[in-house]
C-alpha cells in the first residue's frame, strides 16, 4: 500500500532533486529565483507552494534562523538511479590543481588517497595543500583527498581527481561521503541508512553495494567539489 502523503507530483520531485543537487554542489540552498527558473515557472508563488508541500510530506525542512535555508531529509523512493546520481554533480573548481601556487589563506590539506573502488587504508597525514574558492572556505572546514578507483564515475568523479570534502560526522541519505569502516578503512561512497543497516553505494554498475551495521561506519565528511587536471 502506498502512503499518499509521501507521493510527489512531477514538479515537486523535480524541485526536490534540484534543491538537493544545489546543496550538494555548493553547500547552500538555491534561491527562489533559481528554483523558479529551474522549473520554468512565471512567479515565485508556485515555488512557495511546492516548498510547503515538500515540507508537509517530510522531504525537506526549513532551517530556523537562516534565510531561505533548506535541508533535504530524503529523496523519493520512485527516483531512478539516474535521478539520484544526477542529483549530485560535483562542481569542478576552475583553474586546475596547482599545488605550487602562492600560499593562500584558503588553502586546505590533501590527506593522501581515498578509494572509490575497493577500500584502502584510512585517511593519511597531509601530503600537500590546495587552495579552494572563498565561498567554500566560508562554509565550514574542508580537506582534500586524491581519488583512487572508478566506482564513482557515474557521479562525475574520476580516478585521479582530488575531491574537496567538508568535515562532518553525519550525512543525509543520498549524499556522497568519506566513510571510515571499522576505524581503519576509508572509502568514498553514497550513503543510505535504513533501519539498523548502512548501505554504501557505488556509482558504477560494476561494483556491489556494501552493507554494514551502524556501529561499523563513521562519516568523516561530505563531498562538495573536486579538482581535475586536464592533461
Amino acid at each position: 500500500m502506498y502512503d499518499i502523503c509521501s507521493m510527489l507530483t512531477k514538479k515537486q520531485k523535480n524541485l526536490l532533486l534540484f534543491i538537493n543537487k544545489k546543496i550538494r554542489s555548493t553547500g547552500v540552498s538555491p534561491s527562489y529565483e533559481e528554483m523558479k527558473n529551474s522549473l520554468n515557472l512565471k512567479s515565485k508563488s508556485g515555488i512557495h507552494r511546492l516548498i510547503s508541500a515538500l515540507e508537509e510530506r517530510g522531504f525537506i525542512k526549513r532551517l530556523a534562523h537562516k534565510a531561505r535555508a533548506l535541508e533535504v531529509l530524503k529523496l523519493p523512493e520512485t527516483a531512478s538511479a539516474n535521478d539520484i546520481y544526477n542529483s549530485f554533480s560535483p562542481s569542478v573548481i576552475k583553474g586546475g590543481l596547482d599545488t605550487k601556487a602562492k600560499k593562500s589563506v584558503h588553502e586546505i590539506p590533501v590527506l593522501g588517497q581515498i578509494a572509490a573502488g575497493t577500500p584502502i587504508e584510512a585517511i593519511q597525514n597531509e601530503v600537500s595543500r590546495v587552495a579552494i574558492p572563498e565561498e567554500l572556505s566560508k562554509n565550514g572546514d574542508h580537506f582534500g583527498l586524491k581519488v583512487s578507483g572508478d566506482s564513482m564515475i557515474e557521479a562525475g568523479i574520476n580516478d585521479g581527481d582530488t575531491v574537496i570534502v567538508k568535515k562532518a560526522n553525519t550525512a543525509n541519505n543520498g549524499q556522497i561521503v568519506v566513510a571510515l569502516i571499522d576505524d581503519h578503512e576509508a572509502m568514498l561512497k553514497r550513503i543510505r541508512k535504513k533501519g539498523k543497516v548502512v548501505a554504501l553505494e557505488s556509482a558504477n554498475k560494476r561494483y556491489e553495494t556494501k552493507i554494514f551495521g551502524p556501529d561499523r561506519v563513521k562519516v568523516q565528511g561530505v563531498l562538495v567539489s573536486l579538482y581535475r587536471n586536464f592533461q
